[in-house]
């Protein structure tokens, strides 16, 4: 009896295995009462939120995981780019991770740097963009 190598057909059974093996460890996550998540593997390039626009890579922690009460998301604003202007409906917290900005909130602007947190709340109206032209990174965190 002879047996044959086919690679095509080796490949296609490796990477079935494989992506049965990383669903099945995803649900383990979820089972054993926590998520991970690594930026590497949700990050995208978007414009920025609220009809700010620019360029701006977000990373939409957790955003899989159906029936979360908040919403943990991590965006760098690259020069030009802005979460625009826009009114609050619910508590929104800001924590500036690296870079320089402008928080414009309600009529005013407030330069904002790394290490401030923004609690924003109801009825208030702000928007947030990188001072000069370096990037400006943020985490934020909302209700859902």
């Amino acid at each position: 009896m002879k047996i044959t190598f086919h690679l095509p057909t080796f490949i296609i059974t490796a990477l079935g295995f494989s992506l049965i093996f990383l669903a099945g460890f995803t649900v383990m996550q979820q089972d054993t009462g926590y998520v991970l998540d690594h930026e590497k593997n949700i990050l995208r390039q978007d414009v920025g939120p609220h009809n700010g626009g620019g360029k701006t890579t977000a990373y939409s922690f957790f955003s899989a995981f159906k029936g979360s009460k908040v919403a943990f998301r991590k965006r760098v604003l690259h020069p030009g780019s802005s979460i625009g202007y826009h009114l609050q409906k619910e508590q929104e917290i800001y924590y500036v991770l690296n870079g320089n900005g402008e928080l414009q909130m309600n009529g005013k602007t407030i330069p904002v740097t790394t290490g401030d947190g923004i609690l924003t709340l109801p009825g208030s109206s702000h928007g947030i963009k990188p001072a000069g032209n370096e990037d400006l990174t943020v985490l934020i965190v909302y209700q859902n």
